[in-house]
């Protein structure tokens, strides 16, 4: 089959606009958690998330008068697209149509513009419906949000919304490389998005008794995966996409190439609607599909990118699937979690977490996870503590766990 790989990377993250300010930040640490300013949240048990940053101007991505209109989703995707596809040395403002019919969009959102949703509602209830925007019913529809990315960029292929929770992001990314192993598109842009802070979605995660209540004293300290202390996620916003290319096309046209998406795997306990099986075996499963694809044995890897999400469930839980997967290297391996530094941004994590591994790749330095002052005795692997370390890394895996039972892995290499 052909080979598709990685050759431009866009960011807005909590702890950093631009690809290469989210990276400075992750490798040396830096929190992007804090007090919520989006709307006063002093009535909430949970009092920080992981916001983008102020100096983000949404007016560069979406004109004033067309904001209304759209989630806030569509701006941070806007940026993150247009910052990959320059890394990546392409211009659709200089390509012809057909061009454009060859370029695919697969955007991963868990949430899509349910925050947009819910100020819809919010305007209606309160007396003010002749604010509610005209375009309640598309823009509120998640495959809309695929669309504004195509619209502003006139990609003319596949425009699609993958939307399976936590691992959406992850998802779009395999169906990127299916999608170019088989010949359907030459280049796709693929990567998430998701913008849920919001007063609705908030009480709504705080009523299941996920998210972190302890430290809205110290916002930082508050993202803590793999810490005996842990009490929950903290929810975040951001976007992080790239430019998938077939790899002779990258190569003849002379593109800097991060690496290859060399393997894909996903399954699903079918268990419950939030928990995860205690055994770990389709976690253990997913990462052993993509192992299988990329023809990579166990102890090939060098790093995980770990879904660590901070509550006691999920850490405990991939930390066993990890060492189902694989066996006595597990205990060899690095790896980190990038939530303890943003937070979770829902379905765009995946994402991010295969943005961070790409530039780990590059740098040869591998991010710390922050905040792991007591090691849960059931968590026992390498999860890289604060200040990170130098590692080459030639074949790495970002792993992604979601609710509904879900499960999805990549196999990253270097080419």
């Amino acid at each position: 089959m052909r080979r598709a790989v990685i050759t431009g990377i866009g960011a807005v993250s909590p702890n950093g606009i631009s690809r290469e300010c989210f990276w400075k930040a992750t490798r040396s640490g830096q929190s992007g958690v804090r007090r919520i300013t989006r709307f006063d949240p002093s009535g909430f048990l949970v009092q920080v998330a992981g916001e983008v940053p102020d100096e983000f101007d949404e007016k560069r991505w979406v004109d004033a008068k067309d904001r209304p209109h759209v989630s806030r989703a569509v701006p941070l995707a806007a940026a993150s697209v247009a910052e990959a596809l320059e890394d990546a040395g392409l211009d659709p403002r200089a390509m012809s149509r057909d061009e454009l019919r060859g370029i695919g969009v697969l955007v991963g959102s868990g949430g899509g513009s349910q925050e947009f949703t819910e100020e819809q509602y919010r305007l209606y209830y309160t007396g003010h419906q002749k604010q509610c925007s005209v375009y309640t019913i598309p823009t509120g529809t998640i495959g809309t949000l695929a669309s504004e990315v195509s619209m502003r960029f006139g990609f003319r292929g596949l425009s699609h919304i993958v939307s399976t929770g936590c691992t959406s992001s992850t998802d779009a990314l395999g169906y990127a490389l299916r999608n170019i192993q088989l010949g359907v598109l030459d280049t796709v842009v693929a990567g998430g998005v998701d913008a849920p802070i919001a007063p609705l979605i908030l009480r709504g995660f705080q009523l299941m008794r996920i998210m972190t209540t302890r430290w809205n004293h110290a916002p930082e300290r508050a993202s803590r995966p793999f810490s005996r202390d842990r009490d929950g996620f903290v929810i975040a916003e951001g976007a992080w996409f790239f430019v998938v290319e077939e790899l002779e096309q990258a190569r003849a046209r002379g593109a800097h190439i991060y690496g290859e998406l060399a393997g894909y795997g996903s399954t699903c306990e079918a268990y419950h609607r939030v928990r995860l099986e205690e055994c770990g075996e389709e976690p253990a499963r997913a990462i052993g599909l993509a192992l299988e694809e990329a023809g990579i044995p166990p102890s090939a890897i060098e790093y995980i990118n770990y879904h660590g999400t901070s509550t006691e469930l999920n850490d405990r839980i991939e930390t066993r699937a990890v060492k189902l997967a694989f066996d006595s290297h597990a205990y060899k391996l690095a790896g980190s979690s990038l939530k303890s530094l943003i937070g979770h941004p829902q379905g765009a994590c995946g994402a991010a977490g295969v943005a961070a591994t790409l530039l780990a790749m590059r740098d040869g330095v591998v991010p710390p996870t922050i905040n792991v002052d007591e090691p849960d005795p059931e968590c026992d692997l390498d999860y890289v503590p604060t200040p990170g370390r130098r590692l080459a890394i030639q074949n790495a895996v970002a792993n992604c766990i979601a609710f509904g039972s879900k499960n999805s892995a990549l196999v990253l290499r270097r080419v």
